[in-house]
């Protein structure tokens, strides 16, 4: 996706989620499971940027707001990343040796291992139960990401990235860090007052290199180039 389309893809979810929340007041279904399994491992590549002031008081305010809300899954402020591409479900516990098939992934991301790549116009973007920080990627980050996927598809790796992204685009054209999931359905009034408050903001830009890593599904574990 281009990066002239993606500020209007943002925009059209949040009037999307707005809608959904409009017709739903309460916060439906708590969730009886995760997301993602909290304890087991998947391959990722992405970034670990130094986190701009805006962003860090967003953070922080949001921690306050959740801090005594046990369905809050907040994202902690030393663990903030953004993906470039996921590569596999959570398939791995910590000290797994991984399959051999490992080395030919590595080499195909030495191409990419340590390229700097800059997000901008970061925004917050609400699906019905998470928040998202999203932003627009500059042009480099966009045809790396595609030749890397591309790469991938062709390699022994294929099926665990085509699972990985079961009913999404692959590449998903967010760029974006998930800062908070809710478990259930929806947000609730405080969040979504939250969101209301600061969705106009423009909270700058990350950037960053590039790392492959064993990460958890929200990089509190991340585990950079161990993959002997």
């Amino acid at each position: 996706m281009r990066t002239s389309q993606l500020q209007n893809v943002y925009s059209a979810t949040n009037q999307k989620t707005l809608s959904i929340w409009r017709e739903t007041p309460g916060i439906g279904e708590i969730r009886t499971e995760r997301y993602y399994d909290p304890d087991k491992l998947a391959l990722a590549t992405g970034i670990r940027p130094q986190v701009p002031a805006p962003v860090a008081g967003l953070i922080r305010e949001l921690a306050a707001l959740v801090q005594r809300d046990r369905l809050a899954d907040m994202l902690p402020l030393s663990s903030v990343h953004f993906t470039f591409l996921p590569l596999t479900l959570p398939l791995y516990e910590e000290n797994e040796p991984l399959p051999a098939k490992t080395r030919q992934l590595e080499d195909i991301w030495r191409e990419y291992q340590g390229k700097h790549i800059v997000i901008r116009h970061l925004r917050l973007v609400a699906l019905p139960g998470q928040l998202l920080l999203a932003g627009i990627p500059d042009d480099p980050a966009i045809a790396m990401r595609q030749s890397f996927c591309e790469s991938v598809l062709k390699s022994q790796w294929k099926e665990e990235l085509l699972q990985r992204h079961a009913g999404s685009p692959l590449p998903a054209p967010f760029w974006h860090s998930t800062i908070l999931r809710y478990n259930a359905q929806f947000l609730p009034e405080a969040l979504r007052d939250f969101f209301a408050r600061h969705q106009a903001v423009d909270f700058g830009e990350v950037s960053g290199e590039l790392v492959l890593a064993r990460v958890n599904y929200n990089w509190t574990t991340c585990l950079i180039n161990r993959f002997e």
